[in-house]
């Protein structure tokens, strides 16, 4: 997929991070919206403080961009625990854990992003260390290989996964804490944009706000980079105050529309709608007539039209809904051939 795409969730320049590090909550009572989570949350926490313990493993999921690395950071600091990061691409060897694993103190977390995508050797060596808070590693090779036992602190290891489908039934077994993200409410990531602008120093009204929130597509991540994007324009463009003109022209001008749709978004609806005649057709069909990746097409492109009810997806593939057709400003088919599913 195209990484200069505005709504693409999945990237996240230098840029981005060190501005979204300072827009990230720091606490739980920080953060903003989940709220069946964080209450959730803030009784393990208590309990296990209580009991002295490391809190048990977790796992965060959901669709990217919905805040699953801030509320790692936020439960590393509610633990007053030491936070080491890393991801599922990085970590190539079983090797490559060990020095992280071995240098992890009582307490501390560890927190794994796409933990989906570690390989198979990696994610069995992690079995013991996430059970028994051990690891064994080989010695040498042929005839003189011995297995080595090394008993580790005991550790809290965070997972955030985009597609929880991936993961085997071993490893999701080990996580004692389980939270699935859902895509937030306007009202949330009002909220969100209200917070990012007295921290940016960017005057900006409710009813813009909300505006900026309703086109962020349900996700934090976003709604911070439209708000960039808006104070960019009303800086060049007017009189660096972000009222509902300014930041409806801004949008409009990165064709983001009013329900959070970009250019790929409207090809894609277009794509079963003009040349599948509205479905029902296969992902593999819709990703290949656009040149775009199958598998980033679900995790990002999918996730928000369902949300929104644009697409249905039955055993037979992917329909536009007459919700599309009327998004698109098309006429809906009087005896469209999909309604029997």
């Amino acid at each position: 997929m195209d990484e200069d795409r505005l709504t693409n969730n999945e990237q996240e320049t230098e840029e981005e991070r060190v501005i979204n590090l300072s827009l990230r909550p720091k606490y739980l009572s920080d953060f903003i919206g989940q709220k069946d989570i964080i209450s959730a949350l803030k009784i393990a926490i208590e309990a296990t403080k209580q009991r002295e313990e490391p809190l048990e493993h977790v796992l965060l999921s959901g669709p990217p961009g919905l805040g699953k690395t801030s509320l790692a950071y936020c439960i590393a600091r509610e633990m007053n625990a030491k936070f080491t990061a890393t991801s599922g691409p990085a970590v190539e060897r079983a090797g490559d854990l060990v020095g992280i694993l071995t240098n992890l103190e009582k307490g501390d977390i560890l927190f794994i992003d796409e933990i989906h995508r570690l390989p198979k050797v990696v994610e069995e060596f992690l079995y013991p260390a996430m059970e028994n808070f051990q690891i064994d590693f080989i010695i040498d090779k042929g005839p003189y290989a011995k297995s080595v036992k090394f008993n580790l602190k005991p550790f809290t290891l965070i997972g955030a996964t985009t597609r929880k489908g991936m993961l085997s039934g071993p490893l999701r077994g080990r996580f004692g804490l389980f939270y699935d993200f859902d895509f937030y409410e306007i009202d949330d990531l009002a909220m969100v944009v209200r917070r990012s602008s007295e921290i940016l120093n960017v005057p900006i009204d409710a009813v813009s706000a909300d505006e900026i929130a309703r086109r962020s597509r349900g996700s934090p991540r976003l709604c911070n980079r439209l708000l960039r994007r808006v104070r960019d324009y009303a800086q060049v463009r007017g009189n660096g105050i972000i009222d509902l003109s300014t930041a409806k022209n801004a949008l409009n001008e990165i064709k983001v529309d009013s329900e959070g749709l970009d250019d790929l978004d409207r090809k894609y609806l277009k794509t079963i709608v003009q040349l599948y005649s509205g479905g029902p057709t296969g992902i593999e069909a819709i990703a290949a007539s656009l040149a775009e990746d199958k598998g980033t097409m679900e995790d990002v492109v999918e996730p928000y039209l369902l949300k929104k009810g644009f697409i249905i997806r039955s055993p037979r593939g992917r329909i536009a809904t007459e919700s599309a057709y009327k998004h698109l400003n098309l006429p809906y088919p009087l005896n469209p051939k999909n309604i029997s599913m």
